[in-house]
This record gives C-alpha cells, sequence and structure tokens, in this order.
C-alpha cells in the first residue's frame, strides 16, 4: 500500500537521523523511521565522547594532522579539514539543546567541560558526558525530536528497500509493519542514517549491530559504495564469552589504562611509541598478534592504579556493568579482546551528505565521506553524524523539487521464509568474515571467503525469488551481498594499509594510495 507522500523521509534514528530530522524540520515537515531496535544501535552504546577543537591549548591543525596520520594515508583532506572546522560550532548547538557534558571545575581547566584523550589524539580534545556519551546525546536529542510539531515518528516500520524511478532518482523507502505487510512511503527526499556493517561479524561491540542493510539499500539503486575493506576492530570489548557484547572505551586507555598479556606484562610500548594510546588498527592488531603468541583468547586492560575514586569518577558506567558481570575493576584487571566496531567504508557522499543516486542522501556510519580514511579515530564518528547530519540538512534546506517519473515496481513471492534457515545462513556468513576478513587477512583465507559466500549467496537467491516479504530475510539478503563486495573490495587492496592488514601484501605498496570504489554490479558481474 502507499503510505501517503512525504518531504524528508529519514531512515535511522541515531544520532545522525535525530540531528538531522532537528535541522530540517523548522523548514521542511520531516519523516522519521525509528524503530524500537535504533534505541540499541552504536549511537547510544558510544562512551568516549566526540572530537572537537575545544581547549585553548589545542588547534584546528593538530586535529586535522592527527586524523591525517590514523587515517594512514587515504583520508580525504578536503572533508577532515571539512569536520574538524565544523566541530566546535557542532559541540555549541549541541550544549544548548542541554546535552549534560561532564564539567571541569579545574582551575587549570581552560574549558568548562572535562577534556580526555584517546589513542591518536596528541591533545584532549574529547568531550564526554561521563563515560555514556552516546546515550546522554541521543536522549537529548529525542526529547527536541519529541516535542517538534513538524517531525512525525515512525516506529512501528522497518524499511527493507528503497524507491526508485525511471529517471535514475530515489523517491522513497518500502517498508513492513509488524504483520509484515508492505508499506510505499513515497518522499521527495530521502536520508539515509542506518549505521555501519558490524554485524557482518560474530563478535561485535554493539548488542544490536547493522549489517549494511542501508549501504545496500543504496547500491540496489546504483550508488557508488567505497573502502568497504576497512572495517574497524575495537581493541577492548569486554571478553566474556556468555554474556552480550559490552564496550570498554578507548578513554580507559586515554586516561593511563595498561594493557598487559597473560603473564601480567605491558606488550604496547615496545610495538609503537605511542604505547596504548597508538590508532586503533596497531593496537588490534598488536593485541591479535599477543593472543597467537600466548595461546590465549584474550588480553588485560589494568587501570587499578588510578585508584577506586578516580576509576568511579570517571568510568562510573563501565565500573557499574563490569561489576554486574562479577567484575571488579578497581581490584581486578579487565579482560579484553578485539570485536567488530565502525565501518570506515559505506555509501560514497559529498560534504552535503549526497550520494550518487538523485535525492537520496546518507549521513553517519552509513556513509564514506572520507574521514576516516584506512582507520577511523577516536571519538571523529559522532564528530561526523553532527557535522554531516547539520550539513546535509543546510543542503535539503534549500534542495528544489524534484519532477515525478514512473516508479520501478518490486516484486515478492508467497512462500514463508522460516527463521531457522536464515539463521543458519546468518552465522555461516558471519563465521566465515570472522575467520578470513578480519584483523588479518590471507590471499587464501579471502579466496575462500569469496568462494563460500558466493555458494550462501546462490542458495539465498533461490529463497528471495519465491518467498513472501519479511525483515529477516530483507537484512540477511542485503548483509550477504554486502559481505561478498566487502571481500571483493579488500581482493583488491593489493597492499596493506591501515585496517586492511594482508602480511601477503607491502605495508604501503600502493604509492599513490586510492580509495575503492565498488557497485552492485560489479558483484552481479562476478
Amino acid at each position: 500500500m502507499t503510505d501517503g507522500k512525504h518531504d524528508v523521509l529519514v531512515i535511522g534514528g541515531g544520532v545522525a537521523g535525530l540531528v538531522l530530522a532537528l535541522e530540517v524540520a523548522d523548514h521542511r515537515r520531516v519523516t522519521l523511521l525509528r524503530p524500537a531496535s535504533d534505541d540499541q544501535g552504536a549511537s547510544r552504546w558510544a562512551q568516549g565522547g566526540i572530537a572537537a577543537v575545544l581547549s585553548p591549548q589545542d588547534d584546528i591543525e593538530a586535529h586535522v594532522a592527527d586524523t591525517l596520520v590514523a587515517g594512514d594515508g587515504l583520508c580525504d583532506e578536503a572533508a577532515v579539514r571539512f569536520t574538524v572546522e565544523q566541530g566546535p560550532a557542532a559541540i555549541e548547538w549541541l550544549l544548548s539543546l542541554g546535552v549534560p557534558f561532564t564539567p571541569d571545575a579545574s582551575p587549570d581547566a581552560g574549558y568548562p567541560y572535562h577534556l580526555t584523550r584517546e589513542g591518536g589524539h596528541g591533545a584532549r580534545r574529547i568531550i564526554h558526558a561521563d563515560d555514556a556519551t552516546g546515550r546522554a546525546v541521543v536522549e537529548t536529542l529525542r526529547q527536541h525530536v519529541d516535542a517538534h510539531p513538524r517531525i512525525t515518528l515512525r516506529g512501528d516500520l522497518t524499511a527493507i528497500g528503497l524507491i526508485g524511478d525511471a529517471q535514475g532518482h530515489c523517491r522513497g523507502a518500502r517498508c513492513l509493519d509488524g504483520a509484515s505487510r508492505v508499506h510505499e512511503l513515497l518522499a521527495a527526499d530521502t536520508v539515509l542514517a542506518t549505521g555501519g556493517a558490524s554485524g557482518l561479524y560474530r563478535h561485535t561491540t554493539s548488542p544490536q549491530p547493522a549489517s549494511g542493510e542501508g549501504m545496500m539499500m543504496a547500491a540496489e539503486l546504483g550508488a557508488e559504495l567505497m573502502n568497504l575493506e576497512f572495517q574497524q576492530f575495537h581493541p577492548t570489548c569486554l571478553y566474556d564469552p556468555d554474556g552480550p557484547a559490552f564496550l570498554i572505551s578507548e578513554a580507559v586507555r586515554g586516561e593511563g589504562g595498561q594493557l598487559l598479556n597473560a603473564a601480567g606484562e605491558r606488550f604496547m610500548p615496545g610495538i609503537d611509541p605511542r604505547a596504548e594510546l597508538a590508532p586503533r588498527d596497531v593496537v588490534a592488531r598488536a593485541i591479535d598478534a599477543e593472543m597467537q603468541r600466548t595461546h590465549t583468547d584474550h588480553v588485560f586492560l589494568d587501570i587499578r592504579h588510578l585508584g577506586e575514586t578516580a576509576i568511579r569518577q570517571h568510568f562510573p558506567t563501565i565500573h557499574a556493568h563490569c561489576a554486574v558481570r562479577g567484575l571488579d575493576i578497581a581490584h581486578q584487571p579487565i579482560p579484553v579482546v578485539p570485536a567488530a566496531h565502525y565501518s570506515c567504508g559505506g555509501v560514497s557522499t559529498d560534504l552535503e551528505g549526497a550520494t550518487t543516486v538523485p535525492r537520496l542522501y546518507a549521513i553517519g556510519e552509513v556513509a564514506c565521506t572520507g574521514l576516516h580514511g584506512a582507520n577511523r579515530m577516536a571519538s571523529n564518528s559522532l564528530l561526523e553524524c553532527l557535522v554531516y547530519a547539520r550539513s546535509c540538512a543546510r543542503g535539503l534546506r534549500e534542495a528544489a523539487p524534484g519532477s515525478a517519473a514512473e516508479l520501478l515496481p518490486a516484486r515478492f513471492g508467497d512462500r514463508v521464509e522460516t527463521r531457522d534457515t536464515l539463521t543458519i545462513i546468518r552465522e555461516a556468513m558471519r563465521q566465515l568474515m570472522s575467520a578470513r576478513v578480519a584483523i588479518v587477512r590471507t590471499d587464501q583465507g579471502l579466496d575462500e571467503a569469496a568462494r563460500e559466500l558466493a555458494q550462501l549467496h546462490r542458495d539465498l537467491a533461490l529463497r528471495v525469488e519465491e518467498a513472501a516479504p519479511s525483515v529477516a530475510l530483507s537484512n540477511l539478503w542485503h548483509a550477504l551481498r554486502l559481505a561478498r563486495l566487502t571481500v571483493a573490495s579488500a581482493r583488491a587492496r593489493r597492499e596493506s594499509r591501515g585496517l586492511h592488514y594482508n602480511p601477503g601484501c607491502a605495508i604501503h605498496g600502493d604509492p599513490d594510495p586510492h580509495p575503492s570504489r565498488i557497485f552492485l554490479t560489479d558483484l552481479e558481474a562476478s
């Protein structure tokens, strides 16, 4: 059924989607698809904070330089500079909305809010709300969104695909309600804010990670995808095989946390002069190598030397959560292991979030702006959400009306696919990605992943042709194809750079590094 005509349709209600809705709604009516699962998305679980130049001891050039170093030669410098320059104003905007950032009343602070430091940063520039920044920002934004008369929230619908027209433009989204009925939401402009692709892997830092659904929705309309091979693994996820995923913030290392091996020895100082404050790709590979060397399934993150008072003050959420899991981090080192955390690649966009498909925009982790390059620097992600959501909103406020064209139809079968079958395929995909396309890749492993994912793809394609629409089937169909495109991108990069580490390739083998670009048609051709 056609569910009315909408002006600006936003798919996803994390920080990026909420910011854009608020910034557009005074000028155009907004429909925001925000299923209940968005409350467990990556934004809410962001602990560390938001990177921005706020201290008088910091400057724009230093933040730009740190980001370029962390991105390992693959950042788009124009995107980096644009993001960093817009950062202070974005933080002031959040403060004006009432986000409860942690204050700093010390006489030598230089800024009224506490700033911490994280890996890759040469200065204290991370503003935070204790160790639960994402939750504080999301809850504040949500209060304003709920109160805005020109924003319509739809929590009853889940997008399963985008609607295209004969001109190649995006015209809205196809969604399912709780009874699996199809709703077509036609829109003048559509914005994807659906998150990344960490759910392609078995172990992640989020309880309900996205699996690149938005990326593939865009690709189905012909959008360009970029840098899919650069999947960031956070170095320190709580190691607890029997419990849910829980991230141990990089701010713990920023405040002096030390990584120890099974023998209780520090190992980072011998690997990188920045030790525990090296960029995430360096730290994650070091932990992985130490686990391989010692034949252990985790290492330890030790903050006991900070003292219980400081630990409770700086990390109340982490302290409380670990206590519930039976771990007193003031007196015990924290068992940690790397886990899939953030997608540096995604839908290619410009500085206003515009994709290569007219009337379709992407913001937040679903997008690839060029900011992160081959490796995201800590706390630049929420900054990117803020800056590009506000920039995209400025463009949407001035967008001219689109012209009407014939819509492209969707076809569905009537056979109901069993959840057990979908679960088996999804777990096989995740196992392959975790074993073959994770922190360290090899040519042989990537070749094996390509062959086995292709077989899973063929098996699922037969089911998709005849199946009735369902959210579970749609999500898996998107995820499996994105996994194949990710492997194709990794096989094509014949160098080790940033998050893509292949011992069979030279380190920085390409003297003129370039982003990897791929389309859905590349998969269909193979």
